[in-house]
């Protein structure tokens, strides 16, 4: 009874063996990628994370920095700041995700329903080129259209009211809209690519059976291929969540002013001030900060796939 049990496991065991001796070649290129992430990643990330820990000076090093324990993430939860630019990372983090996670699924199933194949590519090829403007030159353009004075926001206000319109760039709600829809513009088309791929894979049967039974084609949309592309959105959306209190330093920092500060200080321009742009670089202080940014979104991430798993049996392990 125990061998009939162990044989099994014994089986596989020896199965895998022979697989991985069959296809050694491809194991050991797998070891230059994985060498790589342990030399460059988790080496320097131990050494690193030690100084949220530590009185660091670079004349000490980090070994020689006298050890201080969470003395820089209780000065952080006691700051002033902590409650705003926590606040102002999950609302507009989550104000991305809700705005930007349903257009690449709506625009990918009205794509693959397009029965004209050249109107097909034209869609694609329009609404993928602004994945492409970078940042920098986004922001820009922003920064131009809504000009107050200059921009086409500015010139419009003029001439249909005879003076100048409000400068919605100095205003801390605007930003977070401006920042939000300017970012699902440039993202909505690129991320229909892996919906797309997951519709491809769709039986062709399950569409005439249901053309037979008289199923329009907003039927089959809803009832075949969004049943079909679920378990990649659900898949998507974990992985989203993992990054909720990660919004994009660049973007944000280039967009932000003294006016809209209030809502537009968050903890990646927060860390980045604290620790470089400050002048005194308190690099405990920020790496304390970027730790707890980590933790929180490992947990949520945590979270979020134990209950897709619970609920849908869709999850990354």
């Amino acid at each position: 009874m125990v061998d009939g049990l162990k044989n099994p496991y014994r089986s596989a065991r020896k199965q895998h063996f022979l697989m991985v001796k069959k296809s050694w070649q491809l194991y050991l290129f797998l070891l230059i990628p994985v060498a790589w992430v342990i030399v460059f990643s988790y080496v320097p990330m131990y050494s690193g994370l030690q100084i949220a820990f530590k009185q660091y000076s670079i004349r000490d090093g980090i070994s020689g920095s006298p050890w201080i324990g969470i003395f820089n993430f209780e000065k952080f939860f006691s700051s002033y700041q902590f409650s705003r630019v926590l606040k102002n990372t999950i609302v507009l983090s989550l104000y991305s995700l809700v705005a930007g996670f349903p257009f690449p699924i709506i625009l990918a199933l009205g794509m693959n329903a397009m029965l004209n194949s050249k109107l097909k590519k034209t869609v694609q090829t329009i609404t993928y080129i602004p994945h492409f403007i970078s940042t920098v030159v986004l922001v820009g353009i922003l920064l131009r259209v809504f000009n107050a004075r200059i921009g086409i926001y500015g010139v419009l206000g003029m001439l249909f009211t005879g003076s100048y319109p409000a400068d919605i760039l100095g205003n801390a709600n605007s930003f977070l809209h401006m920042y939000v829809w300017s970012g699902v513009w440039q993202n909505m088309g690129w991320g229909t690519i892996i919906y797309m791929a997951a519709l491809s894979s769709v039986d062709p049967s399950l569409h005439e059976a249901a053309e037979i039974d008289g199923a329009d084609r907003f039927k089959r949309v809803i009832h075949i291929d969004l049943p079909c592309i679920l378990p990649t959105a659900i898949i998507l959306l974990i992985m989203d969540a993992g990054h909720i209190m990660s919004v994009g330093f660049e973007k944000v920092y280039l967009m932000q002013n003294n006016l809209n500060l209030q809502m537009s200080e968050v903890i990646s321009t927060y860390v980045y001030k604290v620790g470089i742009a400050a002048g005194g670089g308190d690099f405990p202080y920020a790496t304390a900060i970027g730790l707890f940014n980590s933790f929180v979104n490992l947990t949520i991430l945590l979270l979020v796939n134990s209950i897709s798993r619970k609920v849908s049996e869709t999850s990354l392990w």
